[in-house]
């Protein structure tokens, strides 16, 4: 490996995650990685097994939107291994954040067993600002669905702008079931 080949995949951090939806502990991290790396990718894991809220090209269209202002970010989807993709990326740095004890044990492991796939692949962890460190995307749909009043205000501190007005469309309820009959 050439000295140039060894910056550019240290300059260069992967970030995934399912993003459904991106909030703003996702942002965060984003911004804060697009301020310490040349290139930043936000990977949109592809997990068939797993029910999303919003389909791959609307997770990407929505993250490319929060993060339209980021000239060193890009969005894209992936399926398979992490690290496989980390790899296709050209990069060797696998970015996750941290928001409590929980997601410490849960990421140790998942780290641990990274390095086992691939030793090459350096997981690099941020911890979430402490007025993100509990938000979830569970949390956001959850919000969206049973707030009362005017939600795109109850919103505002969890996700986006960008990602506002999608949500409370994929979760009408004359939406919600029309998906849902769609999945039978």
């Amino acid at each position: 490996m050439t000295e140039t080949d060894a910056r550019f995949q240290h300059s260069h951090a992967v970030y995934v995650g399912s993003f459904d939806p991106m909030t703003l502990g996702h942002l965060d991290i984003v911004r804060r990685a697009a301020h310490i790396f040349a290139r930043v990718t936000v990977g949109i894991g592809i997990n068939p097994e797993k029910a999303s809220l919003f389909s791959p090209d609307e997770r990407v269209h929505l993250c490319q939107a929060a993060t339209a202002d980021l000239p060193n970010v890009e969005v894209t989807t992936f399926d398979g291994l992490t690290v496989d993709f980390v790899r296709q990326c050209g990069s060797r740095i696998l970015l996750r954040g941290l928001r409590s004890l929980t997601d410490i044990d849960s990421e140790f492991t998942m780290s641990l067993t990274n390095r086992v796939l691939d030793q090459e692949i350096e997981s690099v962890f941020l911890m979430s600002a402490e007025r993100y460190a509990h938000i979830s995307s569970s949390l956001i749909r959850q919000i969206a669905k049973m707030a009362k009043g005017d939600v795109r205000v109850r919103l505002q501190d969890f996700v986006p702008p960008q990602i506002i007005d999608p949500l409370i469309e994929k979760l009408k309820p004359d939406t919600m079931s029309q998906s849902n009959l769609s999945a039978f």
